[in-house]
């Protein structure tokens, strides 16, 4: 039987919640709502998530960890089944997890290329396995879902293939899904962050498919994982279609209409020198 949470607390799942904007997402929510949320935080790493649920829980939210890699469909299904027997509802599914890469094209050997569809399993197919799951409970709710995309999802980055034809994918999916649920009252709301101050650049792929240790990406104007969080909580709250982040983002995609050519400059000198095509 659901383990039946006190009157009007809300449900809302935070995957990718073990680092970064995930657990700050979680820790802001736990903030705002105190005995007022149930949060569900899923991700791979245990020991960091249970480091996140104890601080959400110090703030009074109500807490469910659940290891969970999303890359594999039966891991997405039993996370969601977890929730349903556990609390009996969904309010929230904030698709966070994923995975980035830098290498130019050229230096991906034939042999290596699995990596793309690895990265493509963690970054779209995660998020598209967790909302099919989810989507009868946010449905019977009214709920919301987020995704967590890129700007890398709107403007093609150089260094970033693999991570861009994910994130592109993520958005066009999520645009379609945005549509068809209008009638059913969930709303989807896309972020688009730039480069924020966390360790998924670190943590990404290099050309072999390794971790790549360093980010290729210029940081100087990096924005705080707390705004990026705050400016994705504030879209999901105001049901708002997206979260377009920086002034940057904002005007490269008006002038990709226009001028693509001075876009792809633009991109191109986001990249640190040593990491540019030759």
């Amino acid at each position: 039987m659901p383990n039946h949470l006190t009157a009007n607390r809300k449900v809302f799942i935070i995957t990718g919640a073990s680092d970064g904007i995930g657990a700050e997402m979680a820790r802001q929510l736990a903030s705002q709502y105190g005995a007022g949320i149930g949060l569900v935080l899923a991700a791979r790493n245990l020991p960091n998530l249970q480091a996140v649920a104890d601080t959400c829980t110090g703030l009074g939210a109500a807490c469910l960890v659940v290891a969970t890699d999303v890359s594999v469909q039966s891991q997405c299904q039993e996370l969601i089944d977890q929730i349903v027997t556990h609390w009996g509802r969904i309010d929230g599914l904030i698709n966070n997890a994923g995975v980035s890469a830098q290498a130019l094209f050229s230096d991906v050997k034939a042999s290596d290329l699995n990596w793309y569809e690895q990265l493509m399993r963690v970054n779209l197919w995660g998020s598209v396995w967790c909302t099919h799951a989810a989507l009868p409970h946010l449905k019977a709710a009214r709920g919301s879902i987020v995704a967590v995309s890129s700007l890398a999802g709107l403007i093609g980055v150089p260094g970033r293939t693999a991570y861009s034809a994910t994130k592109f994918a993520m958005t066009g999916f999520f645009e379609a899904l945005r549509s068809e649920l209008r009638s059913a009252g969930v709303s989807v709301t896309t972020a688009f962050p730039g480069v924020v101050l966390t360790n998924i650049r670190t943590h990404g792929l290099n050309a072999q498919g390794l971790a790549a240790g360093s980010s290729g990406l210029k940081e100087d104007d990096a924005m705080g994982v707390e705004e990026c969080a705050a400016l994705i909580l504030r879209g999901m709250h105001q049901r708002e279609r997206e979260v377009v982040m920086t002034r940057k983002g904002k005007l490269g995609r008006f002038i990709k209409l226009l001028w693509p050519a001075v876009v792809e400059r633009m991109a191109m000198n986001a990249l640190k020198d040593e990491v540019k095509p030759q």
